[in-house]
């Protein structure tokens, strides 16, 4: 079989890098060796700048369409008992959106066969071969290799790419399970993170409601010890950890899914290694916490899509591909270094010095600007790439086809030109690449006139730069 991308792994990741590549005209096939979708909630929601990500292609209205409704709430940092607000970043998605994985998953990839996007489960990678004009994985010969399978990678492991960092101190299970019975401490109704955690009889423990009623399990041991990864987690081992901290009368129900989590923090050196690039976990893995993994690996994939498609169609400025490394490396390091803070702050076995420290950080979390800081780096919203100007604000505007979002504008996956000024202004024979949109806003754009906005939505030039158009035109778009 021959393609152009071969993508490996049908997670979020793969998953939404393959929507972007099809958006583009470039053909991709998805491997994944498990032959049916994990049912498990895993990540269960969906970051601020994810949220307008999936905005900015037309998928997050009909991704939520059969969502359940529930009351929202900011989200945390390191489980502090303060609701973090994304106001301030003038996003039309403040709080973090509730959102079980699978059901991200399930949404892409029907959307993707519905395209005739390959999809092929069961197909695991033991080898992969490049050579100067593509790369090879059995059968299927294609141009390049996205790896999205993982922090297991095989395509990793198969070019014997270093995962350097450190490895997991600590072993726990995340459970998505029914309770036939309940004592009054298990929580019924959704709210913000920090009322969930609790500790008792040498456990921790998050209990919290999903869908239905269906409850998400987090627990371990406060030693940190645990069984090996690959063993599989028991009805007895998640009844013994409820009874503990619950209570005898609380009762599982049914044990739907279950797997293991380690605290490991790694991160490749190099996101690109010839014709082959990593995304997702397959490049960075951290403790779970904050939905951060997901978040990152959808970004990665928005990143180097309309990068890789420009590549592809033979349109791609010199050095657009190393872009990908030298602006999403940087993004994930830093997910790495919070989410080790905020594991210091979190941990469960606590002396009473740690005690004091949270009660300084929850009090410095109530100011303003404190509070504006890490809202923008746990929701991705601060996130700025170097020469590039910060993420475009969904504005909105009144254009000659009648009102309008900025996002509505960028469902093609092209860059838009977008003059607020009433001139007319050219891309330069690039109609293919960037749509050009004049349009009026009565909202503030800091005297800017124009702006040129990437693909992935953050700005390549506006008026207020002092910069010809033509110069940032053919940075990244030829």
């Amino acid at each position: 079989m021959r393609t152009e991308i071969i993508v490996v792994g049908a997670g979020p990741t793969g998953l939404m890098l393959a929507h972007e590549l099809t958006l583009a005209g470039v053909p991709v096939v998805v491997l994944e060796k498990q032959r049916t979708r994990n049912p498990q909630s895993r990540a269960g929601g969906l970051q601020p700048r994810t949220a307008e990500v999936l905005d900015l292609r037309g998928l997050l209205d009909p991704l939520l369409a059969d969502a359940p409704s529930r009351t929202m709430y900011g989200g945390h940092f390191a489980m502090l008992p303060v609701e973090l607000d994304c106001r301030p970043w003038r996003t039309r998605h403040p709080r973090p959106v509730t959102l079980p994985q699978e059901r991200l998953e399930a949404f892409l990839e029907q959307r993707l066969l519905a395209q005739g996007v390959p999809v092929l489960r069961g197909r695991e990678v033991s080898a992969v071969e490049q050579d100067a004009d593509g790369v090879t994985v059995g059968e299927i010969r294609g141009s390049h290799l996205v790896a999205c399978d993982g922090a297991h990678s095989a395509v990793r492991a198969a070019l014997s790419v270093p995962f350097p960092g450190r490895a997991g101190r600590m072993s726990a299970v995340a459970a998505d399970l029914t309770l036939a019975a309940r004592s009054d401490t298990v929580p019924t109704e959704y709210g913000h993170f920090s009322q969930y955690p609790r500790t008792a009889g040498g456990y921790f423990s998050i209990l919290h409601p999903l869908d239905g009623d269906r409850y998400r399990l987090i627990f371990g041991r406060l030693s940190g010890d645990g069984p090996d990864r690959a063993a599989p987690v028991t009805a007895d081992e998640v009844r013994e950890a409820l009874h503990a901290v619950y209570g005898r009368e609380t009762e599982l129900g049914e044990l739907r899914a279950a797997s293991r989590f380690s605290d490991a923090v790694r991160q490749v050196e190099r996101y690109r290694e010839g014709r082959v690039f990593f995304a997702g976990d397959a490049a960075h893995i951290h403790a779970p916490i904050g939905g951060q993994g997901v978040n990152l690996g959808v970004q990665d994939a928005v990143n180097l899509g309309w990068k890789l498609a420009a590549e592809v169609l033979g349109r791609a400025p010199a050095g657009l591909l190393d872009t990908y490394h030298d602006e999403r490396h940087p993004v994930a390091a830093r997910v790495l270094e919070h989410t080790r803070a905020q594991a210091v702050l979190m941990n469960p076995g606590q002396d009473g010095e740690l005690a004091a420290v949270r009660s300084l950080a929850t009090e410095l979390l109530r100011l303003p600007d404190t509070n504006r800081y890490l809202s923008g780096v746990m929701s991705g919203l601060d996130t700025e790439y170097p020469g590039v100007g910060p993420r475009m604000i969904d504005l909105e505007l009144v254009t000659g086809s009648g009102p309008a979002r900025v996002s509505d504008l960028m469902h093609s996956g092209r860059g838009l030109l977008l003059s607020l000024d009433g001139r007319q202004r050219s891309v330069g024979g690039r109609e293919d690449r960037v749509e050009h949109v004049t349009a009026k806003t009565d909202e503030d754009v800091s005297g800017a006139g124009a702006f040129l906005v990437r693909p992935d939505g953050y700005v390549a030039w506006s008026t207020a730069d002092g910069s010809p158009l033509e110069t940032a035109l053919a940075r990244w778009f030829g």
